[in-house]
């Protein structure tokens, strides 16, 4: 029997040392970029223009799109501080978000940059336009759903438990929620990825499994106390955890598959929600394992019920 409890200076240094180093990253990037996670067109607002090099026209795709030149072109248009990106295996998908553009304005833009870097497929062409007002109600609209469900769940693990093992999940959830940010804090800073609105989704779907997660492994721990009240809640933990662990990793790994698929060769839009979920989903299987249940072992030993009583169980 694997003994979780005795593992918990470990998993905690851990969890603890990235929860640091994500939090670190979030400030990092509100100092550079005003936000904690470099913000997509969904939160910001702005025209997201997205044109690919017809590489059917002989010498049109020769010469690689230098970012430089692009932002100096767009710029040059009088678009100040654009978000350049390169797309696509070739890097021959080109990206480009400035303020809101009107007709006029991104006709100049496409016909400005298809005279510096090559012709770009007419069929190819996608523009999205979102108001700033818009991205901020989609914003706060997703901040409200987050802190509902991290509510819910706080009232339901209550009834339905304990308050203690409601607290414990939460920090389960905010462990997941946070790393899961700070990666793609990092990702945002180093590969200038943005997030959009199916991120909050995603964050959503996270606190889903990593919660479920929990509550088996809780179950199982209130079926141990009432049947046996008199081992210790060191004991307990290590057994409930051991009795549901192949479940875990088999659930994890059965959701993973899919979402790996997706991650490689999904297109461009879900590709980064399904990382989100990947990362977050891996993180919910060892929280659930690592966190919850050695905080809830943690504490019912420093409040006295090393030993525990059918009085505690609902």
């Amino acid at each position: 029997m694997i003994s979780i409890v005795k593992k918990t200076g470990l998993s905690w240094s851990i969890s603890g040392l990235a929860i640091v180093l994500s939090i670190a990253t979030m400030i990092y990037s509100i100092i550079t970029l005003n936000a904690p996670i470099r913000p997509g067109l969904d939160f910001i607002g702005g025209t997201r223009l997205q044109i690919e090099r017809d590489c059917s026209i002989a010498g049109n795709c020769d010469r690689p799109i230098v970012v430089a030149e692009v932002r100096q072109t767009v710029e040059a248009q009088g678009f100040a501080n654009p978000t350049i990106q390169l797309l696509g295996d070739e890097q021959d998908i080109l990206s480009v978000r400035t303020k809101n553009l009107d007709v006029e304005q991104r006709t100049q833009l496409q016909t400005a940059l298809s005279e510096k870097i090559g012709q770009f497929d007419p069929k190819t062409i996608q523009i999205d336009s979102v108001g700033p007002t818009i991205g901020q109600e989609l914003f706060v609209s997703g901040m409200l759903a987050l802190i509902a469900t991290f509510f819910g769940i706080v009232v339901y693990l209550s009834v339905r438990f304990q308050f203690d093992y409601a607290i414990f999940a939460i920090a389960a959830l905010f462990h997941d929620v946070v790393i899961t940010a700070g990666i793609f804090a990092v990702l945002g800073l180093v590969l200038n990825l943005e997030i959009d609105s199916l991120f909050l989704v995603a964050l959503l779907t996270i606190i889903g499994f990593s919660v479920n997660d929990t509550v088996v492994i809780y179950d199982r721990i209130r079926e141990t106390i009432a049947n046996n009240p008199e081992r210790s809640i060191q004991e307990i933990v290590d057994s409930a955890v051991n009795q549901t662990l192949g479940r875990s990793i088999n659930t994890t790994v059965t959701t993973l598959l899919p979402l790996v698929g997706i991650f490689l060769f999904g297109g461009e839009t879900l590709k980064f929600f399904a990382l989100a979920l990947i990362i977050g989903f891996t993180l919910g299987a060892y929280s659930s394992i690592f966190i919850a249940s050695t905080l809830l072992a943690w504490w019912r030993t420093r409040q006295g019920n090393d030993k525990m009583d059918l009085s505690g169980v609902k």
